[in-house]
């Protein structure tokens, strides 16, 4: 328990570095640099203290037998989903943003914007319809 509130305490305290770090930036410019290096440096650091203080502890061997083919379907699944989804994600940023550049211009052509931005959106769908299809 008294790990839990110390990796919450750690959080919080890395949560309120940043903030500081933006006041003290609007103050003074240049120190951006520094503020970064503060922020990654706490991060790596909570990072290694909730290793520690979470995963430290007794290391149980597997049953023996064959490996099952169960932890590779999982790995397919996700990354057929984690893929989709960026693809998708950098399709949807080039057509809503020509999107909104058409709407700009010419607001007749809101129907024909929805329908590219949608077919990019459907990307991830068909990643996730994958990923289903190779887990059941």
């Amino acid at each position: 328990m008294a790990a839990k509130i110390t990796l919450v305490a750690i959080l919080v305290f890395n949560m309120g570095i940043p903030f500081l770090g933006s006041y003290l930036e609007r103050r003074k410019r240049g120190c951006a640099k520094a503020s970064l290096a503060v922020n990654l440096l706490l991060f790596f650091g909570t990072v290694a203290v909730a290793d520690l203080m979470l995963f430290g502890g007794r290391v149980y061997a597997a049953e023996s037998g064959a490996p099952s083919a169960d932890g590779w379907r999982y790995l397919a699944a996700a990354l057929s989903t984690g893929i989709a989804c960026v693809g998708a994600g950098i399709a949807v940023a080039s057509a809503a943003s020509a999107a909104i550049g058409a709407l700009s211009e010419d607001s007749s052509v809101m129907g024909k914007a929805l329908i590219f931005v949608a077919l990019a959106e459907s990307i991830a769908l068909y990643g996730l319809l994958i990923s289903f299809s190779i887990l059941g």
